[in-house]
């Protein structure tokens, strides 16, 4: 007695399903390859972080510096990059703590830049190598570490590069930089 025609195909396939499913069913359940455990920029922004620190610049994300250039940084708002940034003590510790829990564990933050600056660190260095220094100068931009001169997502902790912008009076010539 032979089998029904759509009996012959059940059997078929399950021959060819598990060669299929069995690499589908890894990937899905392997864990996502990241750089970090952590996004740049943690789901919920500590407001605190972002009522004293973006009174004065971006509020960087966390991911972006190593916890101990973050704990450093939070050590010397007296003297923060020439500007008395100081806090109460309270502040101080909020703000620390959850910098802490936030901080790039990845790769290219395991060492804390020069002077704990961002725009100092080897990837950002790496990254912004093409831009000519007349870039960071003009009246648009300011310096390196005004990331939203360009990047238009930057205070959500996005940095895409097809997320760019040419910042205001930007000389034809070094625009070709963006392009590359």
């Amino acid at each position: 007695m032979s089998l029904p025609r759509f009996a012959k195909r059940i059997s078929g396939w399950a021959a060819v399903l598990p060669a299929v499913l069995l690499p589908l069913a890894a990937c899905l359940t392997a864990p996502a390859a990241m750089a970090d455990s952590q996004p740049l920029q943690p789901r919920s922004m500590l407001p605190a972080y972002q009522q004293e620190c973006a009174a004065c610049h971006l509020a960087y994300p966390p991911g972006l510096l190593p916890a101990r250039s973050w704990n450093h940084l939070m050590g010397g708002l007296d003297r923060h990059y020439g500007t008395d940034a100081s806090l109460d003590p309270a502040a101080v510790q909020q703000i620390s703590q959850w910098l802490q829990a936030n901080a790039g564990t990845y790769k290219r933050v395991q060492e804390a830049p020069p002077e704990d600056r961002i725009t100092r660190s080897a990837w950002f260095q790496r990254k912004h190598r093409e831009l000519d220094a007349t870039v960071w100068r003009q009246a648009s931009v300011k310096s390196a570490a005004n990331c939203a001169a360009c990047h238009t997502r930057a205070e959500q902790g996005r940095f895409d590069e097809d997320e760019l912008r040419f910042p205001a009076g930007l000389d034809a010539r070094y625009r070709r930089a963006f392009q590359d």
